[in-house]
């Protein structure tokens, strides 16, 4: 099957990832490292961090709740210290928007997928969010919106639909595995974005384009 559109994650690839804000706020914060992500991991679909993507929660009480959730694992976080510090780090990656021109520029559809939230002071109403507000892509699927998140396949499904193409002709970005296992089920070829640059070199190759320091 011909590959037809680039799916991009985009905290973690077109943006920086989350994690380093949470590393940078453990330092400063005086908590051992991994603190936050294992707070967020051990609560899962039911804890404040999956709740506030699905729009399922307002801010105010996904702050009191992620305090809470912090607190049974002996720790203190300030939650809108720590999502503050989150925000600061959303600037596209020079590289990945270079290398997004290159690609539409070839004829293929461009989508994102993201996990993201409400920013804060705004309705849950299923209107557009600020990440959806990127003008690089065709089509921008948020779990805010949604009220769905990955890896729950329907949501793939949603954005594929949207960008009216099949699983088997795109491409999908993801720094976390376990986003990337179902997309891969479905037929999407998949990469894991580890360095920007790296998995550029391995979506090029996909391909058939330069999307090297020099793309766009």
């Amino acid at each position: 099957m011909t590959l037809r559109a680039v799916l991009f994650d985009l905290g973690g690839v077109v943006f920086p990832s989350p994690f380093d804000a949470f590393d940078a706020y453990e330092a400063d914060a005086g908590l051992p490292p991994g603190f936050v992500r294992r707070v967020i991991a051990h609560s899962a679909e039911a804890g404040a961090w999956e709740r506030l993507e699905r729009s399922e929660v307002t801010f105010e009480e996904f702050c009191a709740q992620l305090e809470d959730e912090a607190r049974g694992f002996g720790g203190e976080i300030d939650a809108r210290r720590l999502m503050a510090a989150v925000s600061r780090g959303l600037g596209p990656r020079p590289e990945m928007v270079d290398a997004i021109a290159t690609i539409r520029d070839a004829g293929l559809r461009i989508g994102a997928l993201t996990n993201n939230w409400a920013p804060e002071g705004e309705p849950t109403d299923g209107r557009p969010h600020s990440l959806g507000q990127v003008g690089l892509f065709d089509v921008v699927v948020e779990s805010a919106v949604e009220g769905l998140r990955k890896p729950d396949p329907r949501i793939y499904e949603i954005t594929c639909d949207r960008l009216g193409v099949s699983p088997d002709e795109v491409v999908f970005l993801d720094d976390l595995g376990v986003n990337l296992k179902p997309a891969r089920a479905m037929g999407m070829v998949t990469i894991k974005v580890v360095d920007p640059h790296t998995a550029l070199a391995e979506l090029g190759a996909c391909l058939g384009l330069d999307l090297g320091p020099a793309a766009g």
